[in-house]
């Protein structure tokens, strides 16, 4: 990383200090000899890519994270492209592509498991013509509905979201065009919007996610101006589809910087988007006290923590686990709450509770039915892992999402009393034992099942015998 510092401060210098703000200059243009980007570092899909583009006469670029994270010195995930190429005309060219998206039309082209998207340049919507209305539309609040507005790649640039993500690289020439002074801010580690900060998250409130998430994942801090009108625009959030809540609940908590990005998005009040119930909660409202709240953000914290250090050692984590936790107490609250409202089973308080809760998160973010199924059964889990007799203890152990209740309960005994530690540790010795110290065990609990009495069957009269006597 201190060798790349030392290339943006060298870069920096050979340009005179000169950051491109003002993008009526046009770009600063770093030659191959004073860039570390280079074609070993890019996936030789998007190398293709770029390659066909340009033999079919476009212009094509490697923009944004792909170059940005090469100069930072880190292995780029993703190989974002840019062209003068319209869709239908990239589709002509890739016999491997797909058109996606309404509100701005990209190309993904497909390699196997690897999807490089091309987008085409995009354009200003100060068009006084007329000629915009059908392929741009903008809501009450400014947020962009619709954005089919293509243009050159000075406006391209203009139109980022951040100066370190308006960074463009040329197969052709192999330069790296800077238009927004991105280098300048890799090298002071800031993130910074492009244009009026305001404006911009009007037109997408998820630049302010994004915002932290660079914030996080890049080790920067957000520019005082950038950061400024977040707290005031928060409640934009609201006008986000669930379904797009979700994809940015994944980037923002199964990354490896989910204990980060917690912490930012409360102190922003970002949090509140994803799980109003959860934010009452951990401020005390609902009914919780002051010692419940402080015990719902541990917990939290340490299913974020835990979840990090699993992404760090390269192991599975599945959404399902967090949202489980994240989601928990109110569940709990709400169980209790309907019970003491009406005389009604344990089983069916927990179902009415569950679709109660579920509903209200899923006007928030929409998860997934696949992931709903897993959450609901870590919960049901909770309540099995308590019946140790012998049948219902060996088919506990049996149930597909055995491990990922156990490691919930595992969570729980951190901060729950006595009698669940007690649990956790009992399922821990038992799920490992030898099947004779596995019976010894269920002896031994206490709570082996009574045996049944049977029933004597009452003897029908017989007629044959009746009709002797």
């Amino acid at each position: 990383m201190k060798s790349v510092i030392n290339f943006c401060k060298k870069l920096l210098n050979s340009t005179n200090d000169k950051v491109a703000h003002d993008f009526s200059q046009g770009p600063i243009v770093i030659p191959r000899d004073q860039h570390p980007v280079s074609r070993q570092l890019i996936s030789n899909n998007a190398l293709k890519v770029l390659y066909r583009l340009n033999k079919g006469g476009f212009d094509a670029y490697l923009v944004g994270g792909g170059v940005r994270d090469i100069l930072l010195g880190l292995a780029p995930k993703d190989f974002d492209i840019v062209t003068n190429a319209t869709p239908e005309q990239i589709k002509g060219l890739f016999r491997n592509c797909r058109l996606i998206g309404r509100r701005f039309r990209l190309a993904h082209i497909v390699f196997g498991r690897e999807v490089i998207e091309v987008a085409t340049f995009r354009g200003h919507h100060d068009d006084n013509s007329g000629n915009n209305q059908k392929i741009s539309k903008q809501s009450d609040q400014g947020m962009l509905l619709r954005d089919n507005i293509y243009g050159t790649i000075d406006e391209d640039a203009e139109r980022r979201d951040f100066t370190i993500n308006a960074l463009y690289y040329s197969t052709k020439d192999f330069n790296v065009y800077d238009f927004a002074g991105g280098v300048h801010d890799i090298e002071q580690g800031v993130i910074r919007l492009i244009g009026d900060p305001e404006t911009r998250y009007r037109e997408d409130p998820v630049r302010m996610l994004r915002a932290i998430r660079f914030a996080t994942k890049l080790d920067m801090t957000i520019s005082e101006e950038t950061h400024a009108p977040i707290k005031p625009l928060a409640s934009l959030l609201s006008n986000i589809p669930a379904a797009r809540m979700f994809e940015e609940f994944l980037k923002l908590f199964v990354s490896g910087k989910a204990v980060a990005n917690y912490h930012m998005l409360r102190e922003y009040d970002l949090f509140e988007h994803f799980f109003p119930s959860v934010e009452r909660a951990l401020c005390a409202n609902d009914n919780f006290s002051l010692d419940e709240s402080e015990q719902i953000a541990q917990f939290i914290l340490q299913a974020l923590e835990n979840t990090d250090i699993r992404i760090a050692n390269e192991q599975r984590v599945t959404p399902a686990f967090l949202f489980a936790a994240i989601l928990w107490f109110p569940l709990q609250k709400r169980i209790a709450s309907i019970k003491a409202a009406s005389d009604i089973l344990p089983q069916d308080a927990f179902f009415q509770a569950y679709h109660e809760l579920m509903s209200e998160q899923q006007q928030s973010v929409a998860i997934p039915k696949r992931f709903q199924l897993v959450i609901k059964d870590i919960w049901i889990l909770q309540e099995r892992f308590e019946k140790r007799e012998p049948k219902r203890a060996y088919k506990t152990l049996e149930h597909p999402k055995f491990r990922a209740g156990y490691d919930f309960l595992l969570l729980r005994a951190e901060f729950a009393d006595d009698s669940v530690k007690e649990l956790a540790k009992w399922w821990t010795d038992f799920q490992d034992a030898p099947q004779a110290t596995q019976s010894q065990m269920l002896k031994t609990t206490g709570r082996s099942a009574k045996p049944r009495r049977k029933m004597r069957r009452k003897r029908r009269p017989n007629s044959k015998s009746t009709s002797e006597s």
